[in-house]
């Protein structure tokens, strides 16, 4: 006899937590400059994403800011975050200017800033990185017929709970449902 699954409850959670992994791996193995590995990786569910939502929209309250409590509905009806940042207050020591300093001497001399959304300033190849970590992972993450969207609110609010030790965080829900929750939703002004 055939047991019935309910499919939103248990197939669905099993299912992302293993694509959030394997998305987290594609995140890792992508490739990163200068061979050296910045990149932080956290996967929140449950409890985590309660405080990650109630998070967004205190700062939607706070910035007077509508796409926050927007993109707190959206965490809500995930199934999964992940998180994804660096620390690029270490430079990489090519004295490239990218920065906006001189060289990399001048960009480690100067006091870094932490008050703002993200700390900086950062060396750009491991806002580099992350770019190319999360390239990997939300094309793996469609692959794997896993609807997401990477978004800056959820790294702030992240950032701000202290649910990644980073300088620059992004955010990547994940859901499974019949219609797109990311990008299937209201115009917010």
């Amino acid at each position: 006899m055939c047991m019935p699954v309910d499919f939103d409850i248990e197939v669905k959670k099993r299912a992302l937590l293993d694509a959030a992994a394997r998305v987290s791996v594609a995140a890792r193995t992508a490739p990163k400059s200068r061979g050296r590995d910045d990149l932080l990786i956290s996967i929140l569910t449950d409890e985590e994403m309660v405080r990650l939502a109630e998070e967004l929209e205190s700062l939607s309250s706070q910035r007077g800011i509508g796409w926050f409590k927007r993109d707190a509905d959206s965490v809500r009806r995930s199934q999964a975050v992940i998180l994804f940042g660096v620390k690029g207050s270490k430079a990489r020591e090519l004295n490239c200017s990218g920065c906006g300093y001189k060289d990399c001497a001048e960009f480690e001399s100067v006091e870094k800033i932490a008050k703002a959304d993200f700390s900086g300033p950062n060396c750009i190849f491991p806002l580099i990185d992350l770019g190319i970590a999360l390239g990997s992972a939300v094309k793996l993450a469609c692959e794997l017929g896993v609807d997401n969207r990477i978004m800056y609110t959820v790294g702030l609010a992240a950032k701000k709970l202290g649910l990644i030790d980073a300088d620059v965080v992004m955010g990547l829900p994940l859901s499974a449902t019949g219609k797109n929750i990311y990008f299937d939703r209201p115009k917010v002004v």
